[in-house]
């Protein structure tokens, strides 16, 4: 637990870093291209999923 903590602490800091520094504009289009790649890649995933199953065999 102690270990979660702290992680969320230097994420915290380096939120606050990115956000009261004036590079917080970069950070948030760094955000936006990540989110559509990640989008992109679990619908990939969701549809290899849905073709790769096949019924039970006999």
């Amino acid at each position: 637990m102690l270990y979660w903590s702290l992680v969320a602490l230097v994420i915290a800091v380096i939120a606050a870093v990115l956000g009261f520094g004036g590079i917080a504009g970069t950070a948030a289009g760094i955000a936006k291209i990540l989110f559509w790649i990640f989008l992109v890649i679990f619908l990939v995933v969701l549809v290899m999923n849905f073709l790769g199953r096949r019924g039970p065999t006999v």
